[in-house]
């Protein structure tokens, strides 16, 4: 991300850079246009679709909780208008986080350009990951995840859900669905685009496929234990920018990286390739959402593995990286040492060194027979080094 110059002079309506200044005062106008249709009876219907979570299931209440009916929600092709509200809202929230916290701590470090892109990127990714988070904690204690881990797999499918569950998933899609336009609302570089649509498009595959897989109970913990670590990493980036003396936090991000892989792939295989095997019910089934059948659980499997092994492939990349910068860094200091003296030593060492080449300069003047040496035709014998003859 370029850093925006601003100008005296207002661009013309409409035009790229009006475009650039003002896209969250646009989208903003936009969200708006759907609130004020759930004000008006005619576009009501048309704007719910848009604000509020669609396919609403209503449970008779059980013998266990008699005193409340359950709202469960399952997934339908309106949640695409859902999506879409949410994702303005981002887009809203993105500007905000940038503008009245990112822009003013810029103005006080003095970033260079490539640091003020980084430090941009870490600032808004680490506000959602700590975000995500708290939510997806939240839904894991309320809904018993931790004290029961078989909830994984056990009654699968899992097609309704609660409603924090699905408003998280949407939240999901809509946030990473809002960082395409943001390329372009940010002035991305061409260089970091290809990096950037694998990364988001990463992301959008695994929620996409954990929610219309009907595995959401999966989904939701690796997305927790994920975050976890990439808040981590970029809060660590964060100090690092301000200090580039601290280096602790990527120890530590780095040790978690490892263990979440593993965490990771031990969670898949228990639930995809042990629960779900030994379910009863193995049959295809596109009205119950049942997808528990060989070939699916293959392909769960094999896109989580591979996943996990890029990310370590780039992870060891990137230690490697650190780790020659660090040597690089460290080897012209190492070799200036031995040329510094100091002390009387260092000036007795000098002083044997030039009387030893005064004594050889000597020796070839005086087998020469040059005058320097105080010859005049006597015997070789006879002469003396004058400095140091007798008085």
């Amino acid at each position: 991300m370029a850093i925006r110059k601003k100008s005296s002079k207002s661009p013309p309506v409409l035009s790229h850079e009006f475009i650039l200044q003002n896209h969250a005062d646009i989208v903003s106008c936009v969200a708006m246009v759907f609130l004020l249709g759930l004000m008006f009876e005619i576009t009501a219907k048309a704007s719910i679709i848009f604000v509020t979570l669609q396919y609403n299931v209503t449970l008779p209440a059980t013998e266990e909780q008699a005193t409340e009916s359950a709202s469960l929600y399952y997934y339908g092709i309106k949640d695409l208008a859902t999506v879409f509200f949410y994702m303005l809202v981002a887009i809203i929230i993105h500007a905000i986080i940038q503008e009245y916290v990112l822009d003013k701590i810029n103005r006080r470090m003095h970033f260079s350009k490539t640091k003020h892109s980084k430090f941009n990127e870490s600032g808004q990714l680490s506000a959602f990951y700590l975000f995500s988070c708290i939510w997806g904690t939240f839904i894991l204690i309320s809904e018993n995840y931790i004290s029961d881990p078989t909830i994984l797999w056990r009654a699968y499918p899992h097609n309704l859900m609660t409603f924090q569950m699905k408003f998280f998933y949407v939240s999901q899609l809509a946030y990473w669905f809002h960082a395409f336009p943001e390329l372009y609302f940010q002035k991305t570089k061409k260089e970091d685009i290809p990096r950037q649509l694998v990364y988001i498009g990463l992301y959008l595959f695994h929620i996409a496929g954990a929610y219309l897989l009907n595995l959401n109970h999966l989904g939701l913990v690796l997305l927790v234990l994920h975050y976890f670590v990439e808040f981590l990493f970029h809060i660590s980036r964060l100090f690092y920018f301000s200090d580039e003396k601290y280096q602790k936090g990527f120890s530590l991000w780095a040790v978690l990286f490892v263990l979440g892989r593993l965490l990771t792939l031990i969670l898949s295989v228990l639930t995809v390739g042990f629960g779900l095997a030994r379910a009863e019910n193995q049959k295809l089934d596109f009205s119950t959402g049942n997808f528990n059948v060989l070939a699916v659980r293959i392909a769960v499997l094999a896109s989580i593995c591979i996943t996990q092994a890029f990310m370590m492939w780039k992870f060891i990349n990137f230690q490697l990286r650190r780790w020659r910068e660090h040597s690089a860094f460290q080897a012209p200091a190492v070799k200036k040492k031995p040329t510094v003296t100091k002390g009387r030593s260092s000036r007795k060492g000098t002083g044997s060194y030039m009387l030893y080449h005064m004594l050889i300069l000597h020796s070839f003047l005086w087998q020469n027979n040059s005058p320097l040496c105080g010859y005049t035709g006597a015997p070789r014998r006879h002469c003396r080094i004058r400095s140091r003859s007798p008085q």
